[in-house]
């Protein structure tokens, strides 16, 4: 199962125009099977989704995993996943989490793996009381769970200790500033029983312009289905 992690800046791109069919051709150049999409809806009032319901019906052969607690928005605190059409969503829920600012996760099982999208706050104080509490939630499904997203964290060895002795952490690669990535700030990771058989950024034209970072991806495997 392909998997892609987009922070889509609500659809406003480095050129500082605002365009979700552009961040929708993105996505269907990756061809992931989910997309776990961060900043999907805009902050103020319901909190309205950047990616128009009837663009991602016409444009891509994705369906929205059901999370929004409005109609108008997409997903919870940002958070949105996108599910290829004829993939089988089992469970949906909605996590929130601890912080300064209001941030949350969702959650999705899927393809026989928990797939959980999150965007962690700012302040890595805060980040690691996040990553405690989507641990906790994913208690007794870790082997086959998969956590994805922009983790905020700029350093490359410190700052996901509450992960280190149950998921292993995968950064393919720079992903932000999108222009000119220096960090890499989107990342997954898995249980035990999950496999990478592949990963990277994607850093074609048309990424460097949607969004200010740019997606990653990674194809998944269960390992008891090798």
């Amino acid at each position: 199962m392909k998997i892609v992690s987009y922070n889509i800046r609500k659809a406003l791109g480095t050129d500082r125009r605002r365009d979700p069919a552009r961040i929708l051709s993105v996505l269907n150049g990756i061809g992931a099977d989910v997309a776990l999409l961060q900043e999907a809806d805009l902050r103020l009032g319901p909190r309205p989704t950047a990616l128009p319901r009837f663009l991602i019906s016409q444009e891509t052969d994705y369906q929205i995993a059901d999370l929004a607690v409005n109609d108008v928005s997409i997903g919870w605190h940002g958070n949105a996943v996108l599910l290829r059409k004829g993939l089988v969503c089992k469970r949906s829920k909605r996590l929130a989490l601890p912080g300064l600012e209001p941030r949350g996760a969702v959650l999705v099982e899927v393809g026989g793996m928990t797939l959980v999208g999150t965007h962690l706050g700012l302040m890595r104080r805060y980040r690691l009381l996040q990553m405690t509490k989507i641990r906790d939630y994913l208690r007794g499904c870790e082997p086959t769970a998969l956590i994805a997203g922009d983790f905020n964290e700029w350093s490359d060895v410190r700052g996901y200790e509450p992960w280190e002795n149950v998921f292993t952490l995968c950064l393919p690669g720079r992903s932000y500033h999108a222009r000119r990535p220096v960090a890499a700030l989107d990342g997954l990771a898995h249980g035990a029983g999950l496999a990478v058989d592949a990963m990277g950024v994607e850093t074609g034209h048309l990424a460097r312009l949607a969004s200010d970072h740019l997606p990653i991806w990674a194809q998944m495997r269960r390992r008891d289905a090798a």
